[in-house]
């Protein structure tokens, strides 16, 4: 089995991967579906709120069709969070090994609204959950009270109750494959590469030591000096990418779709590729022969790839993105599904329904069973330390 076959056997590939069209398609549907509830639902509140026997009196305000929000402004608001996501992330001060959690939590977020709206549950709320479950699922332990203890005016209820709700949207997978991976392994074959190492694809002919020296020819990075590298220039020049490229996954790739249209593997070659052309073809190069007929193909993904890398919103937004942002919110206020805004007391009358469901579920035999074991239980205390003492 090769590496694209255990890839394409992800749950990663099968349910989160898509082209661009059927990504914009599932959003409109999702915008379109959560816009439709939302009117049902304000319409459904005024009507309860109303006294029917003054229907004539009933002010503009709630005959006005509510205006909803469009995908680019639903886009703008989730993108805005997954940057809250990962700023929370470093507050939490997480060990080095496990930043992982912050990629995987901003993923989770991206993932659950592309089936559920802001409309519908706000990223505000959903936002500390799938932080807290990426904790989990990364498989670094931290505990509700600790957790929370960096959360302002957050309890642990507010992290817990959207949880299931995430968990749906994310269709119980977890798995996020990210190319952060891929990126540290590409850099150590560069790095053995320089150092005569290599070992180069069954279709490429040249041998390590030739492939050093050419490595040495590589043509410079935009603004570098045209002269031949030395191997200790060149591993310089490796290190200096490889800490270029990981900046961006840690940020451009977040923020844009390149995890839902591009495997790990495209996604690490095109940030090469953003940070250190010259270096990146030669890599490929010693994978793929200039007479490859699939290395024209990969290298036009790949470059629309980076194309999608450089058009990522900032981490750290302007005055005006901060104002239309502030536009977004307020008028979500007005369009808020009212039967989903406290979901804290959702969450908490799902597990008392649940609690009655499943007691009424119960057979009259394993009723009367349960009962019979409470009454053995009562008497065998009886007999250990005695009936009640009488007042």
């Amino acid at each position: 089995m090769t590496e694209d076959d255990i890839y394409r056997a992800s749950t990663q590939f099968r349910l989160w991967s898509f082209t661009k069209s059927s990504l914009a398609s599932l959003r409109s549907t999702t915008n379109s579906l959560a816009a439709d509830r939302v009117r049902a639902a304000i319409r459904r509140l005024h009507s309860a709120t109303i006294d029917e026997t003054a229907v004539d009196t009933i002010d503009n305000d709630h005959n006005r069709e509510v205006e909803c929000l469009s995908v680019e402004e639903e886009q703008k608001l989730v993108a805005f969070y997954c940057v809250r996501a990962m700023d929370l992330a470093d507050h939490c001060d997480f060990p080095t090994n496990v930043k992982v959690s912050k990629a995987t939590a901003v993923q989770f977020l991206k993932r659950f609204y592309l089936s559920n709206s802001p409309m519908t549950y706000h990223p505000k709320e959903m936002m500390p959950s799938a932080l807290f479950l990426a904790t989990k699922t990364e498989n670094h332990y931290t505990s509700l009270k600790s957790f929370v203890s960096n959360l302002k005016k957050t309890t642990a209820e507010d992290v817990i109750a959207p949880e299931f709700l995430l968990t749906q949207g994310l269709r119980f997978t977890f798995d996020v494959r990210h190319p952060q991976r891929s990126l540290e392994g590409g850099f150590m074959e560069l790095l053995d590469l320089v150092n005569g190492r290599g070992d180069p694809s069954m279709s490429i002919e040249s041998k390590p030591d030739k492939i050093q020296q050419e490595m040495m020819d590589i043509a410079p990075v935009k603004g570098g000096s045209a002269t031949q590298s030395t191997p200790g220039q060149m591993v310089t020049r490796i290190k200096n990418a490889h800490g270029r490229a990981k900046e961006v996954l840690k940020t451009s790739a977040l923020l844009t779709d390149v995890y839902f249209l591009y495997t790990p593997a495209q996604c690490w070659l095109s940030t090469l590729l953003l940070v250190d052309e010259p270096l990146a073809l030669f890599y490929i190069g010693t994978k793929l022969p200039t007479s490859s007929a699939i290395k024209p193909k990969l290298l036009i993904t790949l470059k629309a790839c980076r194309d999608m890398l450089q058009s990522s919103a900032s981490v750290k937004p302007g005055e005006a993105e901060i104002k239309e942002l502030t536009r977004i919110d307020k008028k979500l206020y007005k369009c808020r599904n009212p039967e989903k805004v406290d979901l804290v007391g959702i969450n908490k009358a799902k597990k008392r329904d649940g609690d009655g469901k499943a007691e009424a579920s119960l057979g009259e035999k394993t009723m009367k069973k349960r009962k019979l074991e409470r009454e053995n239980g009562l008497k065998e205390e009886d007999a250990l330390f005695g009936p009640a003492l009488g007042k």
